[in-house]
């Protein structure tokens, strides 16, 4: 197929990659503008940015679709089929009309459950047992469109991190084989019991709240690992914890019970056992304790 993509950060690259390798003619790749990042926040293009080039595919970074020039020159196209994946801007009705058979996008949730723009990070929080990816067609709502396929995956302990490059394989697989037979995938409309919404993620949700259980406080750590990290406060001193294990243990809320570096939370404990300082890389507790000594009875803010 003559194909538009349409796609920005790590989780739409093994799609763009996958499409490449399936013999599509991928005839412009569409991303979010370079910004600013690293030390010197030089202008640095995005991961889709990056592969598309790599791969001599032309990359089309507009700030909106609104303007009618740059709907145009999508329509110019002449794609059979857009695909989207974490693209990042609205897509205006005359972009979801130009190609032959629509838009496509690759959502990292079971729909109707997390639609939005944080649907790993939310499964994670609620405590779902189950998630996976869904191909939809792209309709004006927020991920309303209806169903091609799904693949479902287990959570199991996973970090933020390790479900969402997982996710992004298994959709990059989904999305050819509904590319390959778009006759056997009909559409299903998205039922209207069990709708919810993974609404974007506040840097603030990030700070432990150990008044919470422990099991709780543990998929705070996993829904925000490896970024932005989960953290807590000792000694006007930031900690990021990147993994943790809920284990038994009575006492105030954000109090630490030994010198292993077990908190105390509203309803048993918590151990880190991957943490990272300020500034310096990330270490297992066991290591960190070694170089800086947390007695029982320490206040974490």
């Amino acid at each position: 197929m003559r194909i538009v993509f349409m796609g920005t950060p790590d989780f739409a690259v093994p799609t763009l990659q996958a499409l490449v390798a399936a013999g599509h003619e991928v005839v412009a790749a569409y991303s979010q503008p370079p910004r600013p990042a690293g030390r010197g926040k030089q202008l640095q293009p995005s991961a889709v940015h990056r592969v598309a080039e790599a791969l001599g595919i032309a990359v089309r970074t507009p700030l909106s679709l609104r303007q009618a020039d740059e709907q145009a020159a999508f329509a110019a196209l002449e794609a059979d089929v857009a695909v989207v994946a974490a693209y990042g801007l609205i897509l205006p009705q005359p972009i979801l009309d130009a190609p032959r058979h629509g838009c496509l996008n690759v959502h990292g949730s079971l729909l109707p459950r997390w639609r939005g723009a944080a649907p790993v990070q939310r499964a994670i929080l609620a405590g779902d047992a189950l998630t996976g990816v869904t191909i939809m067609q792209m309709e004006r709502g927020l991920d309303t469109g209806p169903m091609l396929a799904t693949v479902e995956t287990p959570i199991a302990g996973k970090t933020a991190g390790e479900l969402t490059a997982e996710i992004a394989e298994k959709g990059a697989a989904l999305m050819v084989s509904v590319l390959a037979d778009l006759a056997g995938h009909p559409p299903v409309v998205q039922p209207e019991e069990g709708v919810t919404y993974a609404h974007k993620i506040d840097k603030a949700e990030s700070r432990l709240d150990f008044t919470r259980s422990a099991v709780d406080v543990e998929r705070q750590v996993r829904a925000f690992a490896p970024a932005p990290g989960a953290f807590f406060e000792l000694d006007s001193e930031r900690y990021r914890v990147l993994a943790a294990e809920v284990v038994e243990g009575s006492g105030a809320p954000g109090v630490t019970l030994d010198a292993a570096l077990t908190i105390a939370c509203g309803e048993g404990a918590l151990r880190p056992t991957l943490i990272q300082r300020a500034g310096k890389p990330a270490m297992e507790t066991a290591a960190l304790l070694r170089g800086r000594t947390i007695a029982a009875g320490a206040v974490l803010g």
